[in-house]
């Protein structure tokens, strides 16, 4: 393999994140040439929402609600002692976590729960002078571009290219 680009929506864009982090850690970030994290799940803190983080209250029980994400910290983090260890909850990274890391997508859905915390991951990323850039799908909810593709086929159509696209930029391939 010559190239590697890390994606992974909602849960799967924690792990994308987390892999990127953890690689830049352990000193093997190379290898990976981007990562586009769809809807991440980041946050980790659903029960008691923080303030900065206003998708979480405005777009509340849109296909998701705090209350259920709440409970799947439970089955994630059993005993909530890994809140502020990034490989566990991206959005707890710090710059000097951060810096270093290759290009990313943070892609979130407009009236998603989730929202906030992709784009105050992607803000971060650009403080720590990462390449990175955010996109917003407008008028969906919790991963309705990927899941509902026979719904709202052009959406997903996009965001397929999107990714695609990314995957390829990042890799120098054209095909």
């Amino acid at each position: 393999m010559t190239t590697l680009t890390v994606s992974g929506e909602s849960g799967g864009g924690n792990l994308s994140l987390a892999t990127g982090l953890k690689a830049r850690r352990e000193g093997w970030v190379d290898q990976i040439d981007g990562i586009y994290a769809l809807c991440p799940y980041i946050c980790g803190a659903y029960a008691d929402p923080p303030s900065e983080l206003l998708s979480l209250v405005e777009n509340d029980t849109y296909m998701l609600d705090c209350q259920e994400m709440d409970l799947l910290v439970t089955v994630y983090d059993p005993e909530r002692e890994h809140g502020a260890n990034p490989l566990a909850w991206p959005l707890a990274a710090t710059a000097s976590d951060l810096e270093g890391l290759p290009p990313h997508v943070i892609s979130v859905n407009e009236l998603d729960p989730l929202r906030d915390e992709g784009l105050a991951f992607f803000r971060k990323l650009l403080a720590a002078g990462v390449s990175a850039v955010a996109r917003t799908v407008h008028g969906t909810t919790h991963g309705a571009d990927q899941g509902m593709a026979d719904i709202i086929p052009d959406v997903h159509r996009e965001t397929v290219r999107s990714v695609v696209g990314f995957a390829k930029s990042v890799s120098g391939t054209s095909s």
